[in-house]
């Protein structure tokens, strides 16, 4: 592969982010390729020294007719990619498309992006959370689980193994705040935000303590687990997706044969400049770039440059990447290591069945019985979102049947039925990668009087949450 088979990525992230910007006369002796790292290691706009860590965002509505673009030039660090993709899919934003430059000192980013409804980001308070977030991407802080503590567990799924967590939790006088459960070839993992229910004050006590872990720890074991199980107690913030990446990819989840329906990676060596060239051809949804690229920091890879494209329900990713040393992939057995996680960590995040979303009044032990009745009735979660706020519970649930096929129809209304119509809602989902967007037509009512929030509305949500706007309603 030649550099000029490396041009076209690179020159289409320099040429979208420098429009603004006045024309070069180049010498006509260096190609592509070499203006680049010309550009990027001298930059004319960004005057600042790179110890600064300067960062400069552009967002732009006009430039494109169906997204909006933004534009991220900065002074080069390890993970920084991974960070400027974090603030946009926190915010449940899709990105359409990207063009991605690391070369010399400099790191330059330019992200097509729309909301879950296919429209550009219109809302002012939106744009200027994102200027904000992305000019700060070096110094950012996770959402704050102040006064809480966080359950980190992993160990071998099983059909009720999620009632059994939230039962010890509940009986072991936990409020569950937070938490998001993935489950992927056998293993489950869970991050679980907790307080003490009758202080309502993060736990503490070293002897409470061991007690969680101990009881859970002899849950997620089971009877037949081929791995040790994992239970730890921390009080550190983290970002919870980033994390359970990190629990999933530690606890090995991609130690098995792809099937049939697993995502296209080729994995070949461009050997004239040293990267090693990841394509990417996957169903296309949300958070797509950013379980890539979590996989890529966590395997100590550097993007260097890439690209991603959407065409209807496809995506296409292409890498140029280096080991953390310099080195390029130096083996059949690295390069297939490479290959098997990052079908993982695409896989991680895909869930077949029925999506339930409940919406009810917070009380202690409504997870354990919610997830009880899922047990009794022969569904199996496996995948869950569990989130409060003020007193009313939002959780969401992917469930098959106990074989991991589509469930019953008539046992889902059973369900329904006996946890209560009007808070358990129900929608359909043939597999996530096939529906990037879930929309409700009209807006559910529980018990409580609130009201479920479609995802559309999920970006006004999230600034609610971190304090930048006051309603999301």
């Amino acid at each position: 592969m030649t550099k000029r088979n490396l041009a076209p990525a690179a020159a289409a992230a320099a040429a979208a982010a420098d429009e603004e910007d006045t024309k070069i006369e180049w010498p006509a002796s260096l190609d592509e390729y070499e203006k680049l790292v010309m550009r990027m290691t001298t930059p004319r706009s960004l005057t600042c020294s790179p110890t600064l860590r300067f960062v400069r965002v552009k967002v732009d509505n006009a430039g494109c007719t169906t997204a909006t673009r933004i534009m991220v030039d900065s002074a080069r660090k390890h993970g920084i990619l991974l960070e400027a993709v974090q603030v946009l899919t926190d915010l449940n934003l899709s990105i359409e498309k990207a063009y991605i430059c690391s070369d010399g000192r400099w790191f330059m980013d330019v992200f097509h992006v729309t909301d879950l409804d296919g429209n550009k980001v219109t809302d002012q308070s939106v744009i200027n959370y994102i200027e904000q977030s992305l000019g700060t991407i070096h110094f950012m802080r996770t959402k704050s689980f102040d006064g809480l503590t966080a359950l980190e567990l992993t160990g071998t799924d099983r059909l009720g193994i999620l009632s059994e967590v939230f039962a010890v939790l509940a009986d072991l006088h936990c409020n569950v705040v937070e938490a998001k459960v993935w489950t992927h070839n056998g293993r489950i993992a869970s991050l679980i935000y907790v307080k003490d229910c009758d202080s309502g004050t993060p736990i503490e006590d070293s002897q409470k303590i061991d007690r969680i872990e101990g009881r859970l720890r002899n849950v997620l074991k089971g009877d037949n687990d081929i791995r040790s199980a994992k239970t730890s107690v921390s009080m550190a913030v983290t970002h919870t997706e980033r994390r359970l990446h990190q629990m999933m990819f530690a606890d090995r989840d991609y130690e098995r044969k792809p099937s049939v329906d697993s995502p296209l990676v080729v994995v070949q060596n461009c050997v004239e400049r040293g990267y090693s060239v990841v394509n990417i051809h996957s169903k296309d949804r949300t958070k797509l770039l950013f379980d890539v690229v979590c996989t890529f920091t966590d395997m100590q890879y550097v993007v260097f440059h890439a690209t991603a494209n959407t065409s209807g329900e496809q995506a296409y990713l292409e890498f140029f990447i280096r080991h953390i040393d310099g080195t390029p992939i130096s083996s059949e057995a690295e390069k297939q290591r490479v290959i098997l996680c990052l079908q993982a960590a695409i896989e991680r995040r895909a869930s077949e069945g029925v999506r339930l979303e409940l919406c009810t009044a917070d009380r202690n032990g409504l997870l354990a019985d919610v997830t009880r009745t899922f047990r009794e009735n022969g569904l199996n979660v496996t995948r869950a979102e569990v989130s409060t706020t003020t007193d009313t519970a939002l959780n969401v649930f992917y469930v098959t049947d106990a074989s991991g096929n589509p469930a019953d129809p008539k046992l889902i209304e059973s369900v329904r039925q006996k946890i209560g119509t009007s808070e358990l809602k129900v929608k359909e989902l043939p597999l996530l990668y096939h529906q990037k967007t879930e929309r409700d037509d009209e807006p559910a009512v529980g018990s409580g009087g609130a009201m479920l929030l479609s995802l559309g509305s999920l970006v006004r949500r999230n600034l609610y949450n971190l304090g930048l706007i006051k309603s999301y309603s």
